[in-house]
């Protein structure tokens, strides 16, 4: 996220030469493409942590520091 990112909530999702922008709400990719796979495991990433998303991009439009999200545990 950047903090003078515009509306929709949203979050960026880069692997290799593929970067992608994913909306909060939905999970959908907004801008960009990433190959299926990785796409798959940003969403499964996001809908486990889809309230410290949102939290972060509120600290983001208020111009304030993020919290770091933990990466997706597959254990």
């Amino acid at each position: 996220m950047y903090w003078d990112d515009h509306p929709v909530p949203h979050f960026h999702a880069e692997y290799g030469e593929f970067a992608a922008t994913v909306s909060i709400e939905t999970l959908a990719l907004l801008h960009g493409t990433l190959p299926r796979r990785v796409k798959a495991l940003v969403v499964e990433w996001a809908d486990a942590h889809r309230a410290e998303l949102q939290a972060d991009w509120a600290l983001a439009r208020a111009q304030e520091p993020l919290v770091p999200i933990a990466p997706l545990d597959r254990d």
